[in-house]
């Protein structure tokens, strides 16, 4: 896979930007992570999620993977219902 499978065409521009930046990460490991989410879930998300997913953005990729992983856990302002919702997408565990 080298990117969206979806159609940015009827995304605001919040939503465009931030697809974009869910396949454009830094490690191919997060890309897929954030940028299959993205594919699937973006035009879904509330403007509140929204706020949210754009904050885990932000977060360092091997940061954010090792949350996902359970290799670390998860710091309590990060485990939010959002970041549940991207793990669980993926078939991981429930960080706690």
């Amino acid at each position: 896979m080298t990117g969206t499978q979806r159609s940015s065409s009827d995304l605001d521009v919040r939503r465009r930007k931030a697809l974009f930046r869910s396949w454009h990460r830094g490690i191919r490991e997060m890309d897929l992570v954030l940028g299959r989410f993205a594919d699937a879930e973006i035009d879904k998300l509330t403007d509140a999620e929204m706020d949210v997913y754009e904050v885990l953005m932000e977060v360092p990729d091997r940061d954010l993977f090792k949350w996902m992983t359970g290799e670390a856990e998860t710091p309590a302002n990060y485990d939010t219902p959002l970041f549940r919702r991207i793990c669980a997408f993926h078939g991981a565990s429930e960080q706690t």
